[in-house]
């Protein structure tokens, strides 16, 4: 199956921000819907990507191969905290401000308010919630739930390298 460029560069983002969602690649390539984003993939990826068992999205080996990306996360099989991950910049600055692994996880309105004092921005706070459950399937963020969910790095800062993509 040959690819389009468009569907070619469609691919590499799915390897960039594996283990990923619909709403992700919805945001990312501009689409109206999840719908929109599942019927891309069915008529134009279908050989290149999968579920895995919490229904992210994934390239396949083949997939990874096609495209001149390294995968973000290792691969499903491999576990543990990747060495490099690729991420937005947003989800690299929450990083940054974001508890370590030795300290009180911290809710989404405390990574918000951390960000405003630390960048001087005002993401939306689904923005920042959504930034958080991307970080966590990559295995760098962990979640713990008290009253509300509440988050801190996975590791230390020093387990692993963060490269911000464009947005």
């Amino acid at each position: 199956m040959s690819l389009s460029d468009e569907a070619r560069s469609r691919l590499a983002d799915i390897v960039t921000l594996q283990p990923t969602k619909n709403s992700e690649l919805q945001d990312r390539w501009g689409m109206e819907s999840g719908s929109e984003v599942h019927q891309y993939l069915e008529n134009e990826l279908s050989d290149y990507y999968y579920r895995d068992d919490d229904s992210l999205i994934r390239a396949t080996e083949e997939g990874v191969d096609l495209v001149d990306v390294e995968p973000s996360v290792p691969p499903e099989e491999a576990g543990g905290v990747p060495e490099r991950i690729r991420v937005q910049q947003l989800h690299a600055r929450i990083l940054d401000v974001l508890a370590g692994p030795d300290e009180r996880s911290e809710s989404v309105v405390s990574v918000l308010q951390k960000l405003r004092a630390e960048y001087d921005i005002d993401p939306e706070v689904e923005s920042v919630r959504d930034a958080l459950g991307s970080l966590r399937r990559k295995d760098v963020v962990e979640v713990e739930y008290r009253t509300v969910p509440t988050f801190r790095l996975a590791v230390e800062r020093s387990a692993f390298e963060v490269e911000t993509i464009d947005e």
